[in-house]
């Protein structure tokens, strides 16, 4: 596994004479803001301003921003793309813009981030492109396990997929006691999905077995459970669909926890989707990623308290907000600075952690409370 910079997949393909012209505009690029950044650099906020980047026929709509990874530098963080100029739109995800050729789709990634149903206006930088990269990575890795719908990777944003009819339903597995589980479970409910669970669990705990808690998928709102049988009266699975995907959901689960325990990360739960193609059920979305699951650091698992401190995944920004006291009512908050590079180092880090590149304790992961302290908003209860 080559644990080389991402960009490197790109900048090989073009001819010495536009590697100099890219480099050299690269440098005064940031030579320019080096000298002038003063004049744009606020110390925990940042002011996005918008402009349209012109590739060929593709067009960008970017913001500058300071590069979490490089204190003396910029980058270009994308929030929109126009990969076929105005010529075919996108359907926009909440993070992923989706190109419909009708056999395939092409997914481009985009730097945007979610939480509580909610997009940001805030971006992340090269959030993207390592959601891309961890994707790639481990659905050629796990199609053994389970077929899926990946094509080919396009550079270090774009994948072609194969166009898969999609189930609406989430399907998640859960192996510890955590999120909307643990929440149901500390208020006396013992049955969950149709699954008895013992007494005298704690929160993230491992539980005895994995159990699925599949939702409804829903394009608006929020996904609500359904149960098997709700499942195939409704037509969304035939019988023998649910027993093949229920079968795959284990499985797929059972071995991204192996091999992500390999990198000292445990993946507690996660959220899987799947099509029919040709006669077929595929994976589709996402694997196990910073958005699509949690991951937990092996070495600092602790049963009985919350786990976001050195987490790689989205729950650090729910617990930021949580915090501050928003849970997606009303306009969202403007994410600081320190927030922002956090988030950074989490999405970047599960890439290197799972892959192998880095081990967690490489990364400079802060918790919540040195978070807040940095930023002058003081403590609270993460999850009050």
């Amino acid at each position: 596994m080559s644990c080389c910079h991402p960009f490197e997949l790109n900048f090989m393909f073009f001819s010495n004479v536009t590697r100099l012209l890219i480099t050299f505009s690269v440098v005064l690029y940031f030579c320019f803001f080096s000298c002038f950044k003063k004049h744009f650099f606020l110390p925990f906020s940042f002011n996005l301003s918008f402009r349209p980047i012109i590739r060929g026929s593709a067009i960008f709509e970017a913001a500058l921003m300071p590069d979490p990874f490089h204190s003396d530098r910029y980058v270009d963080v994308i929030r929109n793309s126009w990969l076929f100029g105005r010529s075919r739109l996108p359907r926009r995800g909440k993070v992923r813009d989706v190109y419909d050729f009708d056999s395939y789709l092409i997914l481009f990634h985009t730097d945007r981030v979610s939480a509580f149903d909610v997009v940001f206006e805030d971006l992340i930088p090269f959030k993207g492109v390592y959601l891309n990269l961890l994707s790639v990575y481990w659905l050629k890795k796990s199609k053994h396990v389970f077929p899926n719908h990946l094509v080919e990777q396009i550079d270090e944003r774009i994948i072609r997929v194969v166009k898969a009819d999609r189930i609406d339903i989430e399907w998640i597995v859960r192996g510890y006691l955590y999120g909307s589980a643990w929440r149901s479970y500390s208020r006396g409910v013992r049955v969950i999905s149709g699954v008895k669970l013992p007494n005298g669990l704690r929160l993230a705990e491992r539980l005895p077995e994995p159990i699925l808690t599949p939702t409804t998928k829903s394009e608006h709102g929020h996904d609500v459970e359904i149960s098997r049988e709700e499942a195939i009266s409704r037509g969304l699975v035939s019988r023998d669909e649910w027993n093949v995907l229920e079968e795959a959901c284990f499985k797929l689960y059972e071995f991204y926890n192996f091999e992500a325990k390999k990198h000292g990360i445990i993946i507690p739960d996660v959220k899987f989707e799947f099509g029919r193609y040709k006669g077929d059920l595929l994976q589709i979305d996402e694997p196990p990623t910073h958005d699509s699951a949690r991951l937990w650091s092996l070495r600092h698992y602790s049963p009985g308290r919350y786990q976001e401190n050195h987490c790689l995944d989205k729950e650090f920004l729910r617990a930021y907000l949580i915090r501050i006291g928003f849970r997606g009512d009303g306009p969202p908050p403007k994410l600081p600075l320190p927030l922002i590079e956090q988030i950074a180092l989490r999405v970047k880090g599960s890439y290197e952690v799972l892959t192998g590149c880095k081990s967690i304790d490489d990364l400079n992961l802060k918790s919540l409370d040195e978070l807040m302290q940095e930023i002058g908003e003081g403590k609270s209860n993460v999850h009050s």
